[in-house]
């Protein structure tokens, strides 16, 4: 019995050393995957980080020049070097305005539509139909919208809103003034049905997610379809709808081309959202190719700085909301 052990005892050696080398080759390819996911993340950083110093850096000529006057000051004078960002600022935050207005009830519609009242052989193509308007590239929108789209609403649409809303006290001054068809409400338009793909495709997907059970006991009670999305789908999923509404506002407030052909590139601010207007993004492109001063070059680059500084508002307010949220489910 003795020898039969002293037999085994190499065989067993080798085995043990056999683990232990196949223990260490795991723990080798673990720590290069750790290394390798870590220097992802910190490449980010660096990235995000060099964006934000080449910004500051760019802008400081401006900077030094205007102040925080540069903000809240509306003129735009290149002959004269005087810049104000005040109307781009007022363009980016009105046309995102208008834009969520028309793609947030119509994108969770058509969410809860594919979701609950579609038949089903129709949904995939329906759906896949939306989500195609995601990839039409922005210049795209640009010429359709300005062929197209803006001659419809010259002729048809906002001689309408002039005659109808135009009258009425405090609403009527959103629609005073001749129906040029560009404009801030065209452009707003234009991005609502580029980020609408983005509400709908997020919300259907967190839709899909809730659990069936759920559904059917509302059903089970009496409960409409309507009821039944009110009081159990959109409270279920609804930090996954407000993060496909972030992602589209994002979108929105950083879109360029589109909104380039059809705002009309007027460095103003206007109590009418038929007249012409502009967006930061959209003035960059515009003009830095023509910006000859380093005075102008800067204060271009200071409203990147500014979109840079909005965008990141929005991102963490849409953080806080989530995180109060989930604290609030958990509670």
């Amino acid at each position: 019995m003795a020898d039969i052990t002293m037999r085994d005892r190499p065989a067993r050696r080798s085995v043990d050393a056999g683990r232990a080398a196949v223990l260490s080759r795991f723990r080798t390819v673990d720590s290069i995957f750790a290394g390798m996911t870590l220097g992802a993340a910190l490449l980010v950083l660096v990235l995000l980080g060099g964006v934000i110093v080449s910004l500051v850096i760019g802008s400081m000529p401006a900077f030094r020049a205007f102040g925080l006057r540069f903000l809240y000051t509306e003129v735009w004078n290149p002959n004269d070097d005087v810049y104000g960002a005040l109307g781009a600022i007022y363009g980016t935050v009105v046309t995102s305005v208008i834009a969520m207005v028309i793609a947030i009830p119509v994108g969770i519609g058509i969410a809860v539509f594919l979701t609950e009242l579609c038949p089903f052989a129709l949904r995939k193509p329906i759906g896949m139909a939306i989500e195609l308007l995601a990839g039409i590239p922005s210049i795209i929108y640009g010429i359709w919208g300005l062929f197209i789209f803006a001659p419809f609403l010259q002729t048809h649409v906002e001689p309408a809103l002039i005659a109808v809303l135009g009258p009425i006290p405090v609403l009527g001054a959103l629609f005073q003034g001749p129906p040029y068809g560009i404009g801030v409400l065209t452009a707003g338009i234009i991005l609502g049905i580029m980020v609408l793909p983005f509400i709908s495709s997020v919300s259907r997907d967190v839709f899909q997610t809730v659990p069936p059970v759920l559904k059917e006991a509302g059903y089970g009670l009496g409960c409409t379809t309507w009821e039944v999305m009110k009081n159990i789908v959109i409270p279920f999923s609804r930090t996954g709808v407000i993060g496909g509404v972030m992602l589209a506002l994002g979108r929105a407030l950083g879109e360029t081309m589109a909104v380039t052909f059809v705002i009309g590139n007027a460095h103003r601010i206007s109590s009418s959202i038929l007249l012409p207007g502009t967006t930061i993004s959209a003035a960059i492109a515009n003009e830095f190719t023509e910006a000859v001063g380093d005075l102008y070059t800067s204060s271009l680059i200071e409203l990147g700085l500014i979109l840079f500084v909005i965008t990141f508002i929005v991102l963490a307010i849409a953080r806080y909301m989530l995180l109060r949220i989930q604290r609030r489910a958990g509670a």
